[in-house]
């Protein structure tokens, strides 16, 4: 991940709204006391931290403030990171890839979240690693979303598997699956459909591709990575609880993070719903998709 000064150019955005607010509270204020404990927990549910984060931050600052008698209004910050801290290094943030044997990564989320862009920078990542990679135009639903993909897959050099439009996504996937082991490929990405007529059938759709990979390799996929708009805010709360009761989702690539004033969202993600965030996009170039690093991403939003 970029140094704590990089991130802060690339998150200006969610660091200034949320340190104004921040600074609106205790501006003006000399001591500690419930009536900005409540003012503070308003401002993080309007940094789209979500509500029942912010509640849970809120209390646990409120516990420290007694706990250490703090009374200074100033030392709030210094607090407040400590807790944002801790909730931020739960999980783990490393890509789960074995060594050894094909290694699948099922792609999910929403039209519009990034998900085909994080597929070629994920690829490009990968292949810079050294590993042999393979990817799987499994949205055959979105007009000309197997060909946004190939430009991609030329871009970065890595192969894919493609049917017509229209095509059965698992049938697909299957044939990416065979093809993966006769050219001793190291990690499958599988891309998959991001929008049917109802969220039911998509949903479905997925659990019908997740059990063709697993009925191929019991033990896969390695990892279900859900792709989520920072832009969105609360609304990716919402999309990281249906795709998780869905598929099992293992981690999230926060995209837009560097156009956006609602990156707080990543607290909720990952105290809500206990998903790690494992990359974050914050541009458009191939080097725009970082590793998640918890303390370096609370150092960019706090300042």
């Amino acid at each position: 991940m970029k140094s704590s000064k990089q991130l802060d150019t690339k998150m200006e955005k969610t660091r200034k709204s949320f340190l104004e607010r921040l600074g609106g509270i205790v501006a003006g204020r000399k001591k500690i006391d419930e009536e900005m404990l409540e003012e503070l927990e308003e401002a993080l549910i309007q940094a789209d931290v979500g509500v029942a984060t912010s509640l849970k931050l809120v209390e646990l600052l409120r516990e420290k403030v007694q706990k250490e008698k703090a009374e200074d209004a100033s030392e709030v910050r210094m607090l407040l990171e400590e807790e944002i801290s801790g909730i931020l290094q739960e999980g783990d943030h490393s890509l789960d890839l074995a060594e050894g044997s094909l290694q699948v990564i099922m792609m999910v989320g929403v039209n519009g979240a990034g998900k085909t862009t994080s597929i070629g920078k994920l690829s490009h990542r990968l292949k810079q690693e050294g590993r042999k990679v393979l990817v799987a135009a499994g949205d055959t639903f979105r007009a000309g979303a197997a060909e946004q993909l190939e430009v991609w897959c030329r871009r970065v050099g890595v192969d894919i598997v493609r049917h017509q439009e229209g095509s059965d996504p698992a049938a697909v996937v299957y044939d990416a699956l065979q093809a993966a082991r006769a050219r001793n490929v190291d990690v499958l990405l599988v891309d998959t459909a991001g929008r049917l007529q109802t969220k039911t059938n998509l949903m479905e759709e997925l659990k019908k591709v997740r059990r063709i990979i697993q009925r191929e390799i019991p033990e896969g996929p390695g990892e279900v990575l859900l792709t989520l708009d920072a832009t969105t805010g609360q609304n990716a709360l919402s999309q990281a609880k249906l795709f998780t009761e869905a598929v099992g989702v293992t981690g999230v690539i926060l995209t837009k993070l560097d156009g956006t004033a609602k990156g707080g969202v990543v607290l909720g993600i990952q105290d809500e719903y206990k998903l790690p965030v494992k990359f974050i996009g914050v541009g458009e170039g191939l080097e725009d998709l970082e590793e998640f690093d918890p303390a370096v991403f609370c150092k960019a939003l706090l300042g």
